[in-house]
Order: structure tokens, then C-alpha cells, then sequence
């Protein structure tokens, strides 16, 4: 956040937080952006590195092997069934870094505001991050907030960096899956991205489908205690399982074979996405993983996921194979196959 100096109180009026608006006041750097990131931002991240209000965080070099990764959050609605724009800021960093292995350890927050935007939708989405990075043990320790004119923006933007660090022994990369490794996930598919899908366009479903957006971290600190040969971690998120799968073929030169019928796919997201024409295999997911390991440590390494409540629908969906060309294949319930190529255009835009 902007250094700023303490802002008196009794000395202004406090901030609206039930009807007031974003003004462009408040990106100006003068006494109402002071007053915004006291009384909303430092009020809701209170730790000891905001307290000190200064343009950068300040704390203690970390041993080993450091990750660092940054995420861009424009997802349209702001608030949806089992998360919103907040907690997804934050648990869509954690989980870059995780997917390395990696034990998050700071957050960093940018926000950018359309001038008019309720400071009661704002307070709402802040108190979410802070729910959530407590939650995580992860705090978000310095940012920065800008304004933009009425209609430059669509509401909040919310950009996220994360820096964590690398047990010793881990390493973990897409460029690791060898022909014979197992294919795993951790669960069901395609619930983020159709819990958007119904409430942007007004779909009614007997059965609520939400976001499953949660940080992964604490599933992958279990994962590696029993398996650290791990070769590959990834979170499909836009694009799906599909396009991370290709991502990965490419990145290790090899082709990959899953199975349709291994595919853990609630009944009510298999159903929205045939009324609405996609295929759940690209459609994107903000709570669960892609991990790659060796044959003969898949069936324990399911075991550990099983047991973790992120995990416990965990599935071995396929396995590594030899190919030039780095296809990507699916087996079909009717025993025929198909190329799982990447994804063509946007099927669902806008959901992280």
C-alpha cells in the first residue's frame, strides 16, 4: 500500500462504508486514499508489515530454493456460489506457488477501482481475502490501490503476487512427466466454471453447483511428505484439464491417454454442460490439481489425497505415454478414442 501519514481521528468523517462509492479521490494519494486504506484495507489485512505503511514490505530472507508468481483477477459476476473475486485473488496465488511444492509464505495485493464502485461490494470482497489469506496462514503483507474514471474499468480489478519457498529434495516441473507416470486429479471437474456459468446467464439447476476455489497448499504439503518424487503439479484452471494436460505434453515431449470413464464429473456439472453445449474437460476449476508421479507411487499417492478433505474424490484418470506429437487422447466409455486437443477460442470468458 502507498505510504501515507496516519490520518487523525475525529479529523474527517469516517468512510461510508453502507452507501458510500468509489471517488477519484480516493486513487489520488491524498487524505481520502489514506482514509480508504486504513479504514478497509489495513483494517481488514492487519498484520505487522501493513502496520508499518510503507511502499514496500520489509522481512526476513528465506532459506532455499524461492517461487514467485503473479495473477490477474477479472472474473464477471464479482460474487458467485461458494467464492467471489476475493477469495479467488488469493487462493489462485497460493495454488501457483503450491504447484511447485512450494510453502507460500507472503502475499502481495494490487487493486484497481472504477470510480462508483460500492464500497460495500468493496469491504465485502476485501473482508473475503482477509478470510481467506487468514485461513491460509498466508498474509498479504503490501499492495497498492488505483482508481480509474466510471466506465474505464468493469468494477474491481484485482491483481496477486505470492512468494513461497521449495522444500529441499522437491522439483517438481511440466517439464518432468515421463511415458509409464500415472495421471491424477483431486477431485471433481468443472465446478468453478459452471457455478459462473449459472449465474452469469440466469440457469436454474434442481441441484446448486459452486465454486470449488480453496488453497491447495495444505493437499500438497501431504502429498510430498509421502511422495516428494512427485514429477508434475498443475491447478486447471482457465482452459480446463484439456489444455493443462497439452501444456504439460508439450513442456515434457510425450503424449498422455485418460480415461472417460475415470473421470470424476458431478452428475448436475455433466448435465449443465450438455445443455449448454461444453465440455467439462475445458472448463476451468480454482480447487483442484493435476499431479503426474511414477506408476508405482499412484496408488499411494491417492491414498494420501483421499484422506485430505480437498482430495477425497481424487481419481487416477490416466497415465503417460510415448508420442511425438504430443497428442493428448481420450479413451471413451465406447471403447473408441479422441484427441483431447487444446482449446479452440473461449468457451466460458471471464471466470478467474
Amino acid at each position: 500500500m502507498p505510504a501515507t501519514g496516519k490520518v487523525k481521528p475525529g479529523y474527517t468523517r469516517a468512510l461510508d462504508l453502507k452507501h458510500g462509492c468509489i471517488e477519484m479521490s480516493h486513487g489520488s494519494g491524498g487524505r481520502a486514499m489514506a482514509q480508504l486504506i486504513q479504514q478497509l484495507f489495513i483494517t481488514a489485512f492487519d498484520n505487522e508489515f501493513l502496520r508499518q505503511m510503507n511502499d514496500q514490505a520489509c522481512f526476513q530472507s528465506i532459506n532455499g530454493r524461492m517461487v514467485m508468481s503473479t495473477d490477474s483477477h477479472v472474473v464477471t459476476p464479482l460474487f458467485f456460489p461458494g467464492g467471489d473475486i476475493g477469495s479467488l485473488a488469493v487462493h489462485g496465488t497460493i495454488n501457483d506457488i503450491a504447484m511447485s511444492g512450494a510453502k507460500p509464505c507472503y502475499l502481495a495485493a494490487s487493486f484497481i477501482l472504477e470510480e462508483g464502485f460500492p464500497l460495500s461490494d468493496l469491504k465485502r470482497i476485501v473482508d473475503s481475502m482477509a478470510k481467506a489469506a487468514h485461513a491460509a496462514q498466508v498474509p498479504i503483507i503490501t499492495g497498492d490501490t488505483k482508481v480509474v474514471e466510471k466506465g474505464n474499468g468493469d468494477g474491481v480489478f484485482i491483481t496477486t503476487t505470492g512468494i513461497g519457498m521449495v522444500p529441499e529434495g522437491i522439483h517438481i516441473s511440466g517439464d518432468n512427466a515421463r511415458p509409464g507416470d500415472k495421471i491424477l486429479v483431486s477431485g471433481t471437474l468443472g465446478d468453478h466454471g459452471i457455478a459462473i456459468m449459472a449465474l452469469r446467464e440466469n440457469l436454474s439447476f434442481q441441484t446448486s453447483i459452486e465454486s470449488d476455489t480453496a488453497a491447495l497448499h495444505d493437499l500438497v504439503a501431504a502429498m510430498i511428505a509421502i511422495t516428494p518424487g512427485i514429477h508434475v503439479l498443475r491447478d486447471p484452471t482457465r482452459g480446463g484439464v484439456a489444455t493443462t494436460l497439452n501444456e504439460i505434453a508439450q513442456q515434457s515431449s510425450v503424449g498422455m491417454m485418460i480415461y472417460e470413464d475415470r473421470l470424476p464429473i458431478q452428475e448436475q456439472v455433466q448435465a449443465a454442460c450438455e445443455f449448454i453445449g461444453l465440455d467439462p474437460l475445458y472448463i476451468a476449476n480454482e480447487g483442484k490439481l493435476i499431479a503426474i508421479c511414477a506408476a508405482e507411487d499412484a496408488e499411494k499417492l491417492l491414498h494420501v489425497m483421499h484422506a485430505h478433505p480437498l482430495g477425497r474424490h481424487a481419481s487416477i484418470i490416466g497415465e503417460v505415454i510415448e508420442d511425438a506429437h504430443c497428442f493428448v487422447q481420450m479413451q471413451t466409455r465406447f471403447g473408441g478414442k479422441r484427441v483431447v486437443d487444446w482449446l479452440s477460442g473461449e468457451q466460458l470468458p471471464r471466470i478467474c
